[in-house]
């Protein structure tokens, strides 16, 4: 739950967007703090509210209509710091399936009808919830790591009673709820093909479990990340040819024979770097993979950690783990 863009529904949107405003706000003055000397954050939200709930704007150009009031800030910077202090929300058509525009903003109220909700301390109990039975068990740094919360301790006690616990390989406690499937540890993990800044990478206080310590530099550079028997063993990228879309693989290590042929697919051979063609969009669908290590959707782990049952792409939320297509008993 960084600082970005988030597709959301629009009541998560209301019940979220005030929980994560410490976070948000702490981000942008750690981004961009020295860069908007004496500008203060509530007078810039109150100076741009009433442009965007004018009609949808782009940041840049509402910066510029208020900037000014800081000549000695950039209106980018002030573009960059007004989704903190002020909830916006991005209207279509960006974001349209194949289609792509300028990226316009209203205010939330304008946009839902409604002011995002004040915090309480069952909106912090259901967003932990929720990532446990998404991404898999996890330590209180772990969530912390993926939500960008602090006092999680304290919501992780509450709801103690109501969770499995196990320990991990460094001794810590690891929390999952009580209904989430364990498949058999030997269990193996498709190729997997994940997009850049994927949740399975970032989103981890000890990433160790599914990536090298060497490797963790490439997720800052937007890598997108082949994932061989749970772990990230080269990246990936796309070429346009002839009207076909070819999957450019570069391995970090070797692919032995039975991991090229069985299970990436038909690659027979092991060179660095592996290029294999597809008349798709996508390689993959790889946002619908859970969680490092050991996923509801099939990812293994180095560590001690429990493993899930893998269940077949697609993977749909229905069940409380993957979805009607999750294989959750035996």
């Amino acid at each position: 739950m960084r600082r970005t863009l988030h597709l959301v529904s629009a009541r998560d949107c209301l019940a979220l967007r005030g929980l994560h405003d410490p976070m948000l706000v702490a981000r942008m003055r750690g981004t961009l703090g020295r860069r908007l000397p004496g500008v203060d954050e509530d007078a810039l939200a109150e100076a741009a509210r009433p442009l965007f709930a004018a009609a949808p704007r782009t940041l840049t150009d509402v910066a510029r209509a208020v900037g000014e009031a800081w000549p000695q800030a950039a209106a980018r910077d002030l573009g960059d710091a007004l989704s903190t202090p002020l909830p916006l929300v991005q209207v279509p058509p960006r974001g349209l399936w194949r289609q792509t525009a300028a990226a316009h903003n209203t205010t939330i109220d304008v946009w839902l009808g409604a002011e995002p909700a004040s915090p309480t301390a069952e909106t912090g109990e259901q967003i932990v919830l929720r990532c446990l039975a998404a991404y898999g068990s996890a330590a209180t740094a772990d969530l912390r790591a993926w939500s960008g919360l602090t006092g999680l301790p304290a919501v992780v006690a509450r709801l103690r009673p109501r969770l499995r616990t196990f320990r991990d390989a460094r001794g810590r406690s690891l929390f999952d709820v009580r209904d989430a499937p364990l498949p058999d540890p030997d269990t193996s993990a498709p190729v997997r093909f994940l997009p850049a800044f994927d949740n399975a990478v970032l989103a981890f206080d000890n990433r160790t479990r599914i990536i090298d310590d060497a490797d963790r530099g490439l997720s800052v550079q937007g890598a997108r990340f082949l994932l061989v028997d749970g772990r990230v063993t080269g990246t990936w990228t796309t070429v346009a040819d002839a009207g076909a879309l070819h999957v450019a693989v570069t391995a970090h290590r070797r692919l032995t024979a039975p991991t090229s042929s069985r299970r990436a697919g038909g690659w027979r051979h092991s060179s660095p770097t592996v290029s294999r063609s597809a008349r798709c969009a996508s390689p993959s669908a790889p946002n619908r993979d859970r969680s490092p290590g050991s996923s509801r959707c099939g990812r293994s782990s180095a560590s001690s950690k429990p493993r899930r049952r893998p269940c077949p792409s697609p993977c749909s939320r229905g069940c409380s783990a993957c979805g009607p297509h999750c294989s959750s008993t035996g």
